[in-house]
């Protein structure tokens, strides 16, 4: 696709106080791309998220997003995120947060097509202090939509939801890819990763570019006429620590 990247991160460290959370990061999306961010708690996966959602600057290094500052309107008008903490409050429902989160943005997904995706139809009048925890996370990826994003953020998207929900979430997941969306998820669990995202991208608490490579699910995009041939590649790594994780990942995700 043309234009700059989805996202970009240049050399980007961020301290909090005497706690480094991201150390000399380098990582290029291209649009288009759905990459999944893996690591263990403390890695800096929520911390990159917030960085390109505009949320927090990098303390040195830069982040670019669609090539605009994350922070701009520009940028935030055309990026959606599902976080893990929405502080949505309890008195409204679903349908009405919808409304409100549709007005956000000149040209919203209709607010049916939101609901049905999310599968909140049968909750949509119940107040959003009401729902259990995987009728919330539903809410949480609703909103994240409204805006019909051409970049979707999805932190932790799975957790708390059900098995229907789950397969309601992930079948969503692949008609967004199939439209030629960017997204950018971040999860603990391998196999969701390789069942989701094109490319994942292990981030380590040592200094290094992320260690990247072709998921298995690439070939099944392939295969059904979308996007070009990819081949697993590891980006060589210096650190110890990266070579550690590319090893363990790769041991884990090796392809067939």
């Amino acid at each position: 696709m043309s234009g700059p990247p989805a996202v970009e991160l240049r050399a980007v460290r961020k301290r909090y106080g005497q706690v480094e959370a991201l150390r000399g990061v380098d990582l290029t999306i291209e649009r288009g791309e759905v990459v999944a961010l893996l690591g263990p708690n403390g890695a800096g996966k929520t911390t990159s998220i917030g960085l390109m959602l505009g949320l927090a600057r990098p303390t040195s290094g830069t982040a670019r997003v669609l090539g605009q500052d994350p922070a701009s309107l520009a940028a935030r008008s055309r990026s959606g995120a599902m976080l893990q903490d929405t502080g949505l409050p309890d008195q409204l429902t679903p349908a009405e947060l919808v409304r409100l989160f549709r007005s956000y943005y000149s040209t919203p997904l209709p607010a049916e097509r939101v609901l049905e995706a999310a599968g909140l139809h049968a909750s949509a009048r119940k107040r959003y202090g009401e729902l259990s925890g995987g009728q919330r996370q539903r809410v949480a990826f609703a909103l994240a939509i409204c805006g019909d994003p051409d970049l979707l953020f999805l932190d932790e998207p799975t957790v708390g939801l059900d098995v229907e929900g789950r397969r309601l979430f992930l079948a969503w997941m692949a008609d967004w890819a199939r439209s030629g969306r960017t997204i950018v998820l971040t999860t603990h669990h391998l196999e969701e990763a390789d069942q989701l995202a094109r490319r994942i991208v292990v981030l380590d608490r040592a200094p290094c570019s992320p260690t990247s490579r072709r998921t298995r699910s690439a070939r099944a995009f392939r295969a059904s006429g979308s996007g070009s041939a990819w081949r697993a590649r590891w980006r060589p790594t210096r650190s110890p620590t990266c070579r550690s994780a590319a090893s363990a990942a790769r041991r884990t995700t090796s392809t067939s």
